[in-house]
């Protein structure tokens, strides 16, 4: 029955092709009909799924998790606020008054609103409703609009505290601990700041290399940038928006904060912000608080459906298959490590980024870290990968927001040629980081990710450290 797993799996992404329903809806139907296959043969005995409500108990016994709503609510204030529009026309007023101005701003915007509005979708509507009447009104093509905009609304995810990162730092810590487990290395398992940290030096080049091809961009199709003045009052609101977030994203990354304080003084800032302006009157409030229980709620309701689908995976012993097929990769940890990369981006052509933290992670994570020693590494990687399928043609979801927010979308072929060039660097740093590892450790001792580095296992120790992984554990056990 463990090939069957790897059936639902693929039914999984049929249902969500063929059916346009809620991801969170298919996977509790597939988990259902597994677990109905697995009782009928009797592969699964009926009194081990009474492990799923403790499952789910301890699944939310997470402080993290406060942080999922409060971000979210930060994303729709930050759409109702005008604290957007006064940074990227400051922005536009300070920088040289070339055809570049508007495109390099909108990237930047991006980069330092997209964490904290919390989401790609949040991203896109914000920088839709921002930046793309003045790129229309400066001549900008709507092609290279809509690929600026889709590139800006992914560049949050690299930079912390983004729910991409957040929900991948904890999918990655049960990961690192259960390969640490398996294996007895005596590690230190990884947290989330030491993602946090450790994603700081590539998005850094990520945001040069886009800006580059956004100067770049403008410079070629020599547009005629608009004068707009900036009033003194947009010049103080973006100052100190500009400083707050600075020091909110700094105090993340560096750890002074936690993901959840950093959530809450923001939500509160904006909110308060907001109240005392006049702003969010009480029926806008309303709409706000409406929409934020709703994005949390569809969040949730995916992790538990996930949670649930993967149960019935590791009943079926679908995880010993994928550990066994992950241990027989040839080579050293780059082949073992680029073949995962290589199904999650398979992956990503019918699921999103949750969904692949939820689902695939859990399965193809552990018996990685078992053969690959720096889980940071590995975390970083996965990061850019989830990244790039925010992106790709042509069901990557911010591809996908850009169009349905548009309101004159460009066609879709000239849109993916006006983003091959950002694709092509994002790619280019996948590859760079995967060669050099060393690019996840600047500002640290790389050494101090293990107390002990792992030595080479030989064959035989892998295969005996991967039997004790797949023990049965004792919360399904049969009673």
């Amino acid at each position: 029955m463990e090939w069957s797993g790897l059936a639902l799996l693929i039914l999984v992404g049929i249902g969500i092709i063929a059916t346009g329903l809620p991801a969170a809806y298919i996977l509790i139907a597939v988990a259902t009909i597994g677990a109905a296959l697995g009782v009928f043969t009797g592969t699964i005995p009926f009194s081990l799924l009474s492990a799923l409500p403790n499952r789910l108990i301890n699944l939310f016994d997470n402080d993290l998790l406060q942080a999922l709503p409060l971000y979210v609510t930060m994303g729709l204030l930050l759409g109702r606020l005008p604290v957007a529009d006064a940074l990227y026309r400051s922005s536009n007023a300070l920088l040289p008054k070339t055809g570049s101005a508007p495109l390099v701003s909108g990237m930047l915007l991006g980069a330092l609103l997209g964490p904290m509005n919390g989401s790609v979708g949040a991203s896109v509507l914000g920088l839709t409703r921002v930046v793309a009447p003045r790129l229309n009104a400066e001549g900008v093509p709507a092609a290279t609009r809509d690929a600026v905009i889709a590139v800006a609304s992914t560049l949050g995810v690299l930079v912390p505290p983004s729910l991409v990162l957040i929900l991948l730092s904890d999918a990655m810590l049960s990961a690192h601990t259960s390969a640490v487990t398996a294996t007895g290395r005596a590690d230190r398992v990884i947290n989330t700041q030491d993602i946090f940290h450790s994603a700081l030096a590539p998005a850094g080049i990520f945001l040069l290399l886009c800006v580059a091809l956004a100067w770049w961009t403008g410079r070629s199709e020599e547009l005629r940038p608009l004068h707009e003045r900036v009033t003194r009052n947009e010049m103080v609101l973006a100052g100190s928006a500009l400083f707050s977030l600075l020091a909110l994203l700094g105090g993340v990354a560096t750890g002074y904060f936690y993901a959840v304080e950093a959530a809450a003084v923001g939500a509160f800032a904006l909110l308060s912000a907001g109240l005392i302006s006049g702003r969010l009157p009480g029926p806008v409030l309303r709409e706000v608080l409406s929409d934020a229980i709703a994005i949390t709620g569809a969040l949730f309701a995916l992790l538990i459906a996930a949670t649930t689908f993967t149960l019935v995976l590791r009943l079926l012993g679908t995880d010993r298959l994928v550990n066994n097929l992950v241990g027989a990769i040839p080579g050293g940890d780059i082949a073992a490590v680029a073949v995962v990369l290589g199904v999650i981006g398979l992956c990503a052509f019918v699921l999103d980024a949750f969904e692949i933290i939820f689902v695939i992670v859990p399965i193809v994570i552990p018996p990685l870290l078992i053969r690959v020693a720096d889980a940071r590494w590995v975390a970083v990687l996965v990061l850019l990968t989830l990244q790039s399928s925010f992106l790709l043609p042509p069901f990557g979801y911010a591809l996908m927001m850009v169009r349905g927010a548009a309101k004159n979308p460009a066609p879709f072929r000239k849109f993916v040629q006006a983003l091959l060039p950002f694709l092509m660097a994002q790619w280019m740093l996948l590859v760079l980081v995967l060669l050099v590892p060393k690019l996840v450790h600047i500002g640290e001792d790389a050494a101090a990710n293990t107390r002990n580095p792992a030595s080479t296992l030989s064959k035989e120790d892998f295969e005996k450290r991967l039997q004790e992984m797949l023990a049965p554990p004792a919360d399904i056990e049969p009673k």
